[in-house]
């Protein structure tokens, strides 16, 4: 009897043995979820998540004021389309852009669209160069003064839009977020580690706006002719950047006289506004625009 019984249990792990052979163990993919986890989870962030107040915005009320209801109401000065700025902080080059067009077209005639980023290329390029002259001490950011396309048209001339766009092929909007975060880290890294070569910072600084923008023309072609972006300026555009002022109104300052912007958009530190009285300042505005002259605010 104890013989045959342990026959019966030779067979029985014999045959287990080949059914383990035959079988495959398998894993899957699967969305697993921890019901019993998942319902601490949610009672740890009920009780630490505090309710936030909800955030109100400053806005004027013009309950009781009669607004004009559309633009043909006023005088207006002649002035290409606006256009988006995109995900940059270079208001102030397209701003004073739309000025100096409009002003080309009261001097010339002529309605010709120019290229902002030309503008801001050459922009980030001086702001580099002050940045390692004064051994990391002045501002560097996206952010500049109408008052910046006067040096950047002197010392680089402009050119139209449709030769400089600053953008990528298939690109429909401008976006510098990435751009000015590899500048900025470089210069911090310059500033930190005390290399001040001029020469190397602002290569390095090109080719990263090259890398984003592309690279500027030195010569291109307009209504058949060649022109550089200097030769364009004065004898297309005509623009003589002495025949404009700057004017501003701060009561801290003192009256008639040229004082410093104190903003960190005036990077360069440009102490050349005119300060007058606020109804000065309004006033002229006022006067320019009845004259037939547009303004960059």
């Amino acid at each position: 009897m104890k013989s045959l019984i342990k026959l019966l249990v030779a067979l029985v792990i014999l045959s287990s043995m080949a059914i383990a052979q035959d079988r495959r163990d398998k894993g899957i993919m699967t969305d697993y979820t921890n019901p019993f986890w998942d319902e601490i989870k949610k009672g740890i962030s009920e009780f630490e998540t505090k309710e936030k107040p909800k955030k109100l915005d400053f806005k004027m009320d013009f309950t009781g004021i009669e607004l004009p209801k559309k633009t043909d109401e006023f005088k207006q000065i002649w002035h290409n389309e606006p256009i988006s700025q995109g995900a940059t902080g270079t208001c102030w080059s397209f701003a004073a852009t739309s000025f100096f067009e409009s002003e080309i077209f009261r001097i010339t005639n002529r309605k010709i669209k120019l290229s902002e980023m030309y503008s801001v290329y050459w922009e980030y390029v001086e702001k580099a160069r002050r940045f390692v002259q004064q051994k990391g001490a002045s501002h560097f950011s996206e952010g500049s003064q109408a008052n910046a396309l006067k040096h950047i048209f002197d010392n680089y001339g402009c050119v139209p839009a449709n030769i400089y766009t600053g953008m990528k092929v298939g690109q429909k909007f401008h976006n510098h977020e990435q751009m000015f975060e590899e500048m900025n880290t470089y210069l911090n890294f310059v500033k930190k580690n005390c290399f001040w070569n001029e020469e190397v910072v602002l290569t390095t600084i090109k080719n990263i706006l090259n890398s984003y923008m592309g690279e500027p023309p030195a010569k291109f072609a307009y209504e058949g002719k060649e022109y550089t972006p200097q030769d364009f300026l004065k004898n297309v555009c005509k623009i003589n950047t002495n025949d404009y002022v700057d004017i501003m109104s701060l009561l801290q300052e003192g009256f008639w006289k040229k004082a410093l912007y104190d903003v960190p958009d005036n990077w360069w530190r440009c102490n050349t506004y005119l300060n007058v009285p606020v109804e000065d300042f309004i006033g002229t505005i006022k006067e320019a625009v009845r004259s037939g002259y547009s303004v960059a605010i």
